[in-house]
């Protein structure tokens, strides 16, 4: 005979409630670990380096607030967060409108024809930053030999350099090509996820394809549509590779964002403890703009109840 095997003691509830949050814990740990390795204490230190001198010689003592009253008289600083509201706000609004269009379009052709351009069109965000740079510095180029300028002798008009005369231009559509591959990405999910019946009941009525998309379809990925911009823009903030390789911040700041503004104080003034202080605001700013657009928004409703409904 098998001997009996004594039954297991039960626990009470708070003692399966004190293990269920050991065990959360113990699965959390290494997550936890490294957003305060890499998050936390990072964003501790700079903080504590905006109340700093610090400089490139690595010296500096306490300051307190000079360095953030110091970016209120900042000369410079006015005409960089004017480019920084344009560059956001444009290529927020650029990628966000190319991306649904190229939603739309992808996902009203033969399915084997839009899988392969979207292929394509992810190329860019696939590709090194450095290289896609390049592509655009030989389009833009300001000489004969530049993509641009080839074309418009082609059409018998003079070169231009696009690069000095519509600096902002330049980095809205350099950054908005390559964000718009995001927004196509979630838009052609949420279109595909809109039941057919919909679309088919609409053909019957008599609705034509501008009045599918206007009445049937934009509403009902309004989510994403609220996502992708807001994503977008709170991303926007803190970029600034592209604009630092294409147009190198110039000509005299004129494509300069804030991002890139503080790494040019910081690592190439060497003014650390200034860049710190600079990002301190960078990082309130953004904080304050997300937890604007989640009372705004109302994104707490859409993760309590992630479904596409009609109005």
């Amino acid at each position: 005979m098998r001997a009996a095997i004594p039954d297991r003691p039960r626990l009470s509830a708070r003692q399966r409630t004190v293990r269920r949050r050991w065990l959360v814990g113990l699965f959390l740990s290494p997550f936890l670990a490294l957003t305060l390795l890499f998050f936390a204490t990072p964003a501790i230190i700079t903080i504590a380096l905006g109340f700093t001198s610090l400089d490139m010689s690595f010296q500096g003592g306490f300051v307190g607030l000079t360095n953030f009253r110091g970016s209120l008289s900042d000369p410079l600083l006015p005409r960089v967060l004017l480019n920084t509201v344009v560059y956001v706000s444009g290529t927020a609004v650029f990628s966000l409108s190319l991306g649904l269009l190229l939603a739309l379009v992808t996902t009203h052709v033969a399915e084997r024809v839009g899988r392969v351009f979207r292929a394509l069109w992810l190329l860019p965000r696939l590709t090194p930053i450095v290289v896609y740079a390049l592509l655009w510095l030989w389009i833009l180029d300001p000489t004969s030999y530049g993509l641009l300028n080839t074309v418009r002798a082609w059409l018998g008009l003079p070169p231009v350099d696009l690069i000095s005369a519509a600096p902002r231009l330049v980095i809205v559509l350099v950054s908005g090509l390559i964000g718009a591959s995001l927004g196509m990405v979630i838009l052609t999910s949420a279109i595909r996820s809109i039941p057919v019946e919909y679309i088919r009941a609409a053909r019957v009525d008599g609705a034509s394809s501008l009045s599918v998309v206007r009445y049937i379809i934009l509403p009902l990925i309004r989510w994403p549509l609220a996502f992708v911009l807001v994503f977008q823009s709170l991303s926007l903030l803190t970029s600034y590779d592209d604009i630092l390789l294409v147009t190198g911040g110039g000509p005299f700041y004129d494509s300069t964002v804030y991002a890139l503004y503080i790494f040019r104080r910081a690592f190439q003034s060497g003014r650390y403890g200034y860049g710190a202080a600079l990002a301190v605001v960078l990082v309130a700013v953004g904080a304050a703009a997300a937890a604007l657009s989640w009372r705004l928004l109302n994104f707490k409703q859409m993760l309590a109840a992630p479904k596409i409904e009609a109005d």
